[in-house]
């Protein structure tokens, strides 16, 4: 027969029940006093990217012939994505790698060394003396987010200045990382070109040292570009005011046709001896939008500089996301680094850059044989995956609601959702919108 407890145990297992009874029942209570304080109940739906509201409301419509002009990705004539033929041959020569861990930061640095070669030309001296910091990156986005934050560790007071206008993301990425952000005038709207004038007295009128951002080549959502002899003025005044230039590649290919021509503006740059920022991205001009495969390089003053530099890069990578998957970066190593693919690529980039200016083309001519009271030139003056319509807001809202087709608020097509069956059917819509304006 067991021995009863103490007595003093009972009434302390009692005493201690009661106590757990109450912290229970103190504990609902709170919990319930902060379902009722609501943490969340301050958070409002945030406003919608201007390109993925175009995209979804184009999805939502079931009209059939509907069009899609607000896509930034590259298709086809009969209106599809494209998987280029060096990346089907790209991914039968990976088949069977081991996608393991020790294998990323050799290919890593594989795909840094071939796409800081494309942008700044496999000759160049920084590439030679390894004067450069290269990081692989989440596509362009993500390049662009690394040196952002880049800029305000090192640089909290200067501002970034952004062509007017430029891809909507763009202010966005510096904000977040706390940056001052500016404007500089680029679009006039009467010519629909460049208002070069204007730009250059906003370079030179920027405090010293500032940070600028530019469009290489293809620039969004305008598509239009300065030409050799403009980039070197602009060059010449980026000197004498000492700012810092920050290319965003994420187009090459697609205003030319040519990858290296795509490129002049930053070689320019380069041979005038400028320190330079590049945020590269292969989402376009390879068609592998859904890898996010993108390459961050900034120009150093000598190697050790270029030491320090990418070790900063690597911290600030570290605690975002530590690594990117490996998977795309394979594709796109193996084609920069492999000569035969390479070629492939190259003809394929050459390829939809002629399917889009043709495009251009046609639709200017289907709307001058309508008889358009306006002048549509600036149709195949500008260049690239975007034209900048020049429609106003209106005009694009009747688009929408009468023939359902898709585009930003701000009148910027995307050429390649314009299509041989489509063009002619557009090219109708734009002149009823605007035959009395």
């Amino acid at each position: 027969m067991k021995p009863k407890p103490p007595r003093i145990n009972i009434i302390m297992w009692r005493f201690m029940g009661s106590r757990l009874i109450s912290s229970t029942r103190c504990m609902s209570t709170s919990t319930k006093a902060l379902s009722r304080f609501g943490w969340w109940d301050r958070v409002s739906p945030a406003a919608k990217d201007p390109i993925i509201g175009v995209t979804e409301a184009f999805l939502a419509d079931t009209n059939p012939h509907k069009i899609n002009l607000g896509v930034g990705a590259y298709r086809d004539d009969e209106g599809k994505p494209v998987v280029l033929q060096c990346v089907r041959n790209a991914e039968a020569k990976i088949a069977g790698c081991d996608f393991m861990e020790s294998n990323a930061t050799a290919v890593g640095s594989k795909l840094v060394e071939e796409s800081v070669k494309l942008a700044y030309g496999k000759d160049a001296n920084v590439v030679k003396e390894g004067t450069f910091a290269g990081l692989q990156a989440l596509s362009g986005t993500g390049a662009c987010r690394l040196f952002a934050e880049f800029q305000r560790r090192f640089h909290p007071e200067s501002p970034i200045y952004f062509p007017d206008p430029t891809w909507s993301n763009h202010p966005n990425i510096w904000r977040d990382a706390q940056v001052p952000v500016r404007t500089f005038q680029y679009y006039h709207p009467v010519s629909k070109g460049l208002n070069f004038a204007a730009l250059m007295d906003d370079i030179k009128n920027a405090p010293d040292a500032s940070f600028f951002l530019l469009h290489p080549c293809a620039h969004n959502p305008t598509g239009v570009d300065p030409t050799a002899e403009q980039w070197r003025e602009i060059s010449y005044q980026f000197k004498v005011k000492s700012h810092f230039p920050f290319f965003d590649v994420a187009y090459q290919g697609f205003a030319s046709g040519d990858l290296d021509m795509d490129a002049q503006a930053i070689r320019i740059f380069l041979e005038d001896g400028h320190l330079i920022g590049c945020a590269q991205s292969f989402a376009k001009n390879m068609g592998l939008y859904g890898h996010r495969v993108g390459c961050l390089s900034v120009l150093c003053a000598d190697a050790k500089q270029a030491v320090a530099v990418k070790s900063q890069l690597q911290q600030i990578a570290r605690a975002m996301y530590s690594n990117p998957p490996i998977h795309g970066l394979l594709l796109v190593s193996t084609i920069l680094s492999d000569p035969e693919t390479k070629a492939l690529w190259v003809k394929e980039v050459k390829v939809m850059a002629n399917r889009i200016q043709q495009m251009r083309s046609t639709l200017r001519e289907s709307l001058e044989k309508l008889a358009s009271p306006l002048n549509w030139e600036h149709i195949t003056n500008q260049v690239g995956m975007f034209c900048f319509s020049g429609l106003t807001a209106d005009q694009v809202d009747r688009l929408v609601r009468e023939f359902h087709i898709y585009l930003t608020q701000d009148g910027r097509m995307s050429m390649a959702g314009v299509t041989t069956s489509n063009v002619s059917y557009l090219a109708n819509a734009i002149h009823e919108v605007t035959r009395y304006n």
